[in-house]
């Protein structure tokens, strides 16, 4: 299970050259390796919208001294041994695609490439992820602002190639989450829905918090609603 902590964009930059030190030390100049940051991480990278992520779900090609270097980084900063993981691989939001279609970011310590990936294709994972207890319904609108900003606007056609690029299809894709996107690329006042969806989400995120805390299991439900809801009738009795 991944690590969750608070981690702005200043920290994150700090470990992944730290991270490209250890690994140098023992690897040595020629070792290279590459890592593809995903989902929060790469919006933190790569947009000012968001203050921190709490968790780092990536892609990993290196060897094995890579998780000794990790690891390292971890004690020297007191962080989870896995404060970088894989876990994201094994939801339905991986493809096999991921790397063809990521982005290159920045080399450190000429020896470390970090890779993130472009919009489309986050807003892509966002949408197949769909977590409402954490942030992926402001992701998707702060992307879609964050690109209307720059001035490179997002259209629903470069979302759809990159759903069936990466997916092949929007079978996976809740109706609610492509309901928002169409919204959030429709709206005159995406300010105002991407502060609806995130206190929406805050929200959410208490309540889901809540009923961990008195015992439920989030794999015992299929939807953070439905845990909120058995929470709720729990209390009731009690």
């Amino acid at each position: 299970m991944s690590a969750e902590f608070g981690l702005t964009r200043e920290l994150l930059e700090l470990y992944l050259r730290e991270l490209a030190k250890e690994y140098r030390k023992r690897m040595g100049k020629k070792a290279s390796a590459e890592i593809v940051l995903v989902g929060g991480a790469a919006v933190l990278l790569n947009y000012g919208f968001r203050d921190m992520t709490n968790d780092i779900d990536a892609i990993v090609l290196a060897p094995s001294a890579i998780k000794d270097a990790i690891v390292a980084v971890a004690g020297k900063y007191n962080l989870p041994d896995d404060w970088i993981n894989t876990d994201f691989t094994k939801t339905s939001s991986f493809s096999p695609k991921l790397l063809q279609y990521s982005s290159f970011y920045q080399t450190y310590s000429n020896i470390l490439e970090i890779r993130t990936m472009r919009a489309e294709y986050l807003l892509a994972m966002k949408l197949v992820s769909g977590r409402t207890y954490k942030r992926d319904q402001s992701d998707i609108v702060g992307i879609i602002a964050a690109q209307q900003e720059a001035g490179a606007p997002i259209l629903f056609e470069d979302v759809d190639r990159a759903v069936c690029e990466l997916y092949g299809s929007w079978d996976d894709i809740d109706k609610d989450n492509k309901d928002l996107l169409k919204t959030a690329l429709a709206t005159s006042d995406i300010q105002a829905l991407l502060q609806r969806v995130y206190d929406k989400e805050t929200s959410i995120h208490h309540d889901f918090l809540d009923a961990v805390a008195i015992g439920l299991k989030p794999k015992a439900f299929e939807s953070a609603e439905a845990l909120i809801a058995a929470a709720k009738r729990k209390k009731d009795r009690e």
